[in-house]
């Protein structure tokens, strides 16, 4: 009875590994002996600033604003400028950015790896890298300012996932 546990619970092990780990860029994987803390689906915007400059104007990247949510619906943190995920026991991860990949999906946001530290205790705690993937929309607006410093906010989701 024991045995057929342990074998049960190895087989949801590797399925759940496995269901994170689809087809994950090269640039993307993650260094030997990193383990999954869990992924969240995120939904949000990304917020664009333009300057207009004598030779036209530019949008360029402001900062994120999403919520991420466990399997159940549940509010698992928020992701803000930093970039800083901030879950709801009030541990934080501050990401670098350590790769890009453009994403399977035209006109969406790229994929990433990021490396991170954390703050607090809780779930965040020991968290070292994140992953964004499976990314929809986001991308940065084309055309002309409609004025110097306007700010445009582009619906994205994406799915988070954290490792430490």
């Amino acid at each position: 009875m024991l045995t057929r546990s342990l074998l049960a619970l190895t087989a949801m092990a590797l399925f759940a590994t496995s269901a994170v780990a689809q087809d994950i860029p090269a640039k993307l994987a993650l260094p030997q002996g990193a383990r999954l803390v869990g992924k969240y689906a995120a939904k949000g915007v990304q917020i664009y600033t333009c300057r207009v400059k004598s030779d036209g104007s530019k949008w360029s990247f402001k900062a994120p604003e999403a919520e991420l949510t466990e399997a159940d619906g549940k509010l698992f943190a928020r992701h803000y400028a930093g970039p800083t995920w901030e879950a709801f026991d009030g541990s934080k991860a501050f990401g670098t950015i350590m790769a890009t990949e453009p994403a399977p999906k035209a006109d969406t946001i790229p994929w990433l790896l990021l490396s991170t530290q954390s703050q607090g205790p809780g779930v965040l705690a020991k968290v070292r890298f994140v992953q964004r993937i499976d990314t929809s929309g986001g991308i940065k607006p084309t055309g002309a300012c409609p004025s110097d410093g306007a700010e445009q906010r582009v619906d994205y989701t994406a799915d988070y996932v954290f490792y430490r």
